[in-house]
């Protein structure tokens, strides 16, 4: 069974290269947003012109980005978001419930400081994780059955 996997959330470290690399050999594809902070940022302006105010700019990108993480959302068995320390992700919380409204498995990871100002995405959720290898250890538990 391949599973498809969608990785959301913050993009400021590598958590996403931590996953991947642990679940080499697993039947699983993973996808998910442009990881390029300014790529994402400026896509819009970039392809569709130049807007004089911050706020055209920041819509015209949070659209186009939101063609890419609606399609991997609906396409994906499971949805891992994460939820990091630096910034508050509030694109992570809205890909998450988008995620719970479809009805997909999710994954959520964040530390314990984000425990209490999370605690509605983290009852949508089907396993709550602090850390990447955890993430494998699931994969792997869902895959082949096998545990750590």
């Amino acid at each position: 069974m391949t599973l498809s996997i969608y990785l959301s959330g913050e993009i400021h470290t590598d958590w996403r290269d931590q996953i991947t690399a642990g679940a080499q050999g697993m039947d699983v594809k993973f996808t998910g947003p442009v990881t390029d902070h300014t790529a994402s940022d400026d896509c819009g302006v970039a392809i569709m012109g130049a807007e004089s105010e911050k706020f055209w700019h920041d819509n015209k990108g949070a659209k186009l980005n939101a063609i890419r993480t609606r399609h991997g959302i609906e396409l994906a068995d499971i949805v891992v978001v994460r939820f990091g320390e630096k910034y508050k992700q509030w694109n992570a919380a809205f890909d998450a419930g988008y995620a719970a409204a479809l009805g997909k498995s999710l994954i959520v990871m964040h530390g314990d400081d984000h425990q209490h100002a999370l605690k509605e995405v983290d009852a949508a959720a089907l396993a709550v994780v602090q850390e990447p290898g955890q993430v494998v250890d699931i994969l792997r538990y869902v895959l082949d059955g096998e545990l750590p």
